[in-house]
């Protein structure tokens, strides 16, 4: 409502992380902060807005910090058991949403490029199988799914990842191999900016809560 009444043209904005990058499309004006999980912003900084359907909570706590005082807000957390959301929504996100292409050339490379993506060099071989020049096959696979050759392969890579990570206790190292990148450092330093946490932290965050979760 906020977007459509204009209220937050020229200004940063966040929501739900699944629903950021259509917002983004229709309200180019509008600076989506999808990472945030909670954005104060406007004339007076009169809007606020939450992300995931959690930041209620640190939605909550803004408000009753900014209406009542931080100390009130504070016993509150600890009344209620409330974790602020420090790490924002990028931790909690699925990376790889793209759609599937209606290009049925693109749409090829994708059904293989999911099989093959730790496969060395995937952007030359999805060229090849292409069989269109490269620039083309570049313009036409963004046009097809919002993201470049490569930052595509990087999405389905680190999605792999981070199953591993919440399901395995392979060392970061093995993992970094298993879907495709040498250099367990620039893994690390990819991952971290990506998801928002180094690899170790998210397994101490999401193993634990797989863990939990399945043992219910």
């Amino acid at each position: 409502m906020f977007a459509e009444a204009g209220l937050l043209d020229g200004y940063d904005a966040t929501t739900h992380w699944a629903f950021a990058d259509g917002i983004a499309r229709r309200h180019p004006r509008i600076r989506m902060r999808p990472e945030n999980a909670l954005v104060v912003t406007g004339e007076g900084h009169r809007l606020v807005m939450a992300g995931g359907g959690t930041s209620w909570s640190d939605l909550a706590l803004y408000l009753i910090s900014r209406l009542a005082g931080i100390e009130q807000a504070m016993d509150t957390a600890r009344m209620n058991l409330v974790e602020w959301h420090a790490v924002g929504q990028q931790p909690y996100a699925r990376l790889a949403r793209s759609r599937q292409s209606g290009d049925a050339v693109i749409a090829r490379c994708q059904v293989w490029i999911a099989e093959h993506y730790q496969e060395p060099a995937p952007v030359a071989a999805m060229v090849r199988l292409s069989e269109l020049p490269e620039r083309t096959f570049k313009r036409r696979f963004q046009r097809a799914t919002g993201l470049s050759p490569l930052e595509y392969v990087h999405t389905l890579r680190l999605e792999e990842a981070k199953q591993m990570l919440e399901t395995g206790d392979e060392p970061v190292e093995a993992i970094a191999n298993a879907v495709g990148y040498e250099d367990a450092g620039f893994f690390g330093r990819l991952f971290r900016r990506k998801v928002g946490l180094a690899p170790v932290q998210y397994r101490r965050r999401f193993g634990a809560m797989r863990r939990s979760l399945t043992t219910v």
